[in-house]
């Protein structure tokens, strides 16, 4: 099941010129492989499913992209502020938290559907950035590639300096390549976009996951998000012509 369009890309038109012992290219050579998905997982949809569930119903090295918002409880539990429940954080605390053994579990699969050279790109906070997540992905053939840095805009939480940005980690299933699989040339490193916390309290940001969603696959594949919160990647991968297969427990 393929859902086919054109996408105009930006990006560096230079690189296009560039010869082939460049690591840089426009041009993706590999391709999806075509899928059969159970009757229970419809494509654009908000399916209310456990993630672990959803993502063993998938097929094995099909999917070039996955997106990975894990709601984990290091800052709340770590830190302790003394205002969990009150006013702004009301929402998050009620949020059911994963554990580190969940979140394993979540990569396990993610590595398991993602086809080789696929990417995964993980949200992660400061508070896990300066922990270290090379953990999550021992017994895997993932590796992390890169990272960028969302600027929200708005300020968190902090003892000493106030929090106002978040980390995607982008993570390579292996043969890791960037030539003929990376295809967008012109996001940088530290992007500042505002995200409404009004439909969910982990909102992320829909422009920005849909430069990272287009680099990495092609008009028509699909793009999964197994703890989908408030469905931006949904938003996202129809905004750009993808195949959007995501579910939450709460839909």
């Amino acid at each position: 099941m393929k859902v086919r369009g054109e996408l105009a890309l930006g990006g560096d038109e230079r690189s296009s010129r560039r010869g082939s012992n460049q690591v840089f290219s426009r041009k993706r050579t590999i391709e999806a492989p075509d899928i059969d998905l159970p009757p229970e997982i419809r494509p654009n949809t908000r399916l209310r499913m456990d993630g672990q569930e959803f993502l063993a119903k998938l097929p094995a090295d099909a999917i070039p992209v996955a997106f990975f918002d894990p709601q984990y409880r290091g800052v709340l539990d770590k830190l302790a502020y003394g205002n969990e429940g009150q006013s702004r954080e009301r929402r998050r605390s009620a949020l059911e938290q994963m554990s580190e053994r969940v979140i394993e579990l979540f990569i396990s699969g993610i590595d398991r559907v993602l086809m080789p050279s696929g990417h995964l790109f993980l949200w992660v906070d400061k508070f896990h950035l300066c922990q270290g997540v090379s953990g999550w992905f021992e017994g895997t053939s993932l590796e992390i590639v890169d990272m960028l840095t969302w600027d929200k805009g708005t300020f968190g939480m902090g003892y000493r300096t106030r929090r106002r940005a978040e980390y995607c980690v982008i993570v390579q299933k292996r043969p890791k390549r960037a030539k003929g699989v990376w295809k967008v040339h012109n996001i940088p490193d530290v992007v500042k976009e505002s995200a409404s916390q009004k439909r969910h309290p982990h909102s992320k940001p829909v422009e920005l996951q849909g430069a990272l969603l287009c680099a990495v696959s092609s008009p028509g594949d699909f793009v999964i998000d197994p703890a989908a919160g408030s469905f931006s990647v949904l938003e996202a991968a129809m905004k750009h012509d993808r195949a959007f297969l995501g579910c939450d427990l709460n839909g």
